[in-house]
């Protein structure tokens, strides 16, 4: 049985994801692991398929003709590693270029994003905290940012006051506080795993049994949310989530998103309104949805501000007020939620 399989969905990011593919291997290289690394090219223009079966031919590579988004890459590979076998989409399995199947699932399977590099034994410490810990069915590494500097790697699951805080004029030292999801820098620094509600998936490692119990990834969420929806289906179905710490990544941090501002705005505020609908009650997401009208209506506030200063245009102007409404719609239930 493979110890660990690593599945990075690049979409062009080339040199991102070479840069990330040497690390992984010098890495696997270092330990005693055995390991497979898959990456899931969402239709780049870039050269990135070229350039792996060029330098990386020991990646085993699944390219789509379209961009499955984060969650249908990822599912792309754990289908064909084996898992997902009742959870099959139609038609989304022709998709992919050359699936290949094993009848061996890998013990651990590593979300990892191509903006990111492993650190010296991250890998190897992820695995072994799994393996040593029976209840634990999901290990976030400790990211930092590329200068070294602190970043935040876990969360609590999103709630009413997350929201507030990011879209309500609250003071700013929340931003850092428990209230926001945040947990104490100490807790990273003591270098002692913790319990969590959910990594980020940049660098996010999942037991091979919670996938068996609990299926792939929700394919609904195109993008973000959907590592967040997984931990929340772990964690409900008696399965433990903590942060590793002595498990280093450096993350550089939405490269592949940057590129689609808007659309990544309104796919974020799409795919919050999923995770509420689907987790909490229909009270806590009305609740929800008057702080998201408030919060888009002040940003809409803001921007005809900057655009009165002339540092927006006319046309930038409608083209936010168009996405605000949009997402201030979804909330109100106007859009379907499939």
């Amino acid at each position: 049985m493979t110890d660990l399989a690593i599945i990075i969905v690049n979409w062009n990011v080339r040199d991102l994801l070479a840069a990330c593919l040497r690390t992984v291997l010098t890495d696997l290289a270092a330990g005693d692991l055995s390991g497979q690394i898959w990456v899931v090219d969402n239709a780049s223009h870039d050269g990135s398929v070229a350039m792996l079966e060029r330098d990386f031919p020991q990646v085993r590579l699944l390219t789509s003709a379209e961009n499955l988004g984060f969650a249908g890459g990822n599912n792309a590979a754990l289908r064909a590693m084996g898992f997902g076998h009742d959870d099959r989409q139609a038609g989304r399995a022709e998709a992919m270029a050359s699936v290949q199947t094993h009848s061996d699932l890998p013990k651990v399977v590593l979300l990892l994003n191509p903006d990111t590099k492993v650190q010296p034994g991250a890998l190897q410490t992820l695995v072994d905290f799994l393996a040593g810990n029976a209840r634990a069915g999901v290990a976030g590494a400790r990211l930092v940012y590329g200068d070294g500097s602190f970043q935040h790697s876990v969360f609590a699951f999103p709630g009413l006051w997350q929201l507030a805080i990011e879209l309500l004029p609250l003071p700013g030292r929340l931003a850092e506080s428990h209230l926001n999801g945040r947990y104490p820098r100490l807790l990273y620094e003591r270098g002692r795993p913790f319990k969590v509600g959910h990594p980020l998936g940049a660098a996010m490692g999942v037991r091979g049994e919670a996938i068996e119990q609990v299926g792939l990834l929700d394919e609904r969420y195109h993008m973000y949310v959907e590592e967040i929806d997984w931990c929340r289906r772990i964690v409900a179905a008696g399965w433990e989530a903590f942060c590793v710490p002595a498990a280093v990544v450096t993350h550089f941090g939405g490269q592949s998103t940057g590129q689609i501002q808007l659309d990544s705005m309104l796919h974020l505020w799409t795919s919050r309104y999923r995770f509420y609908h689907k987790h909490y009650h229909p009270v806590r997401v009305w609740l929800a949805g008057q702080i998201v009208r408030i919060g888009m209506e002040r940003k809409a506030a803001i921007d005809a501000t900057t655009a009165g200063q002339g540092k927006l245009t006319e046309a930038e102007l409608a083209n936010r007020r168009r996405c605000y409404q949009r997402i201030i719609d979804i909330w109100r239930g106007k859009h379907s939620k499939s």
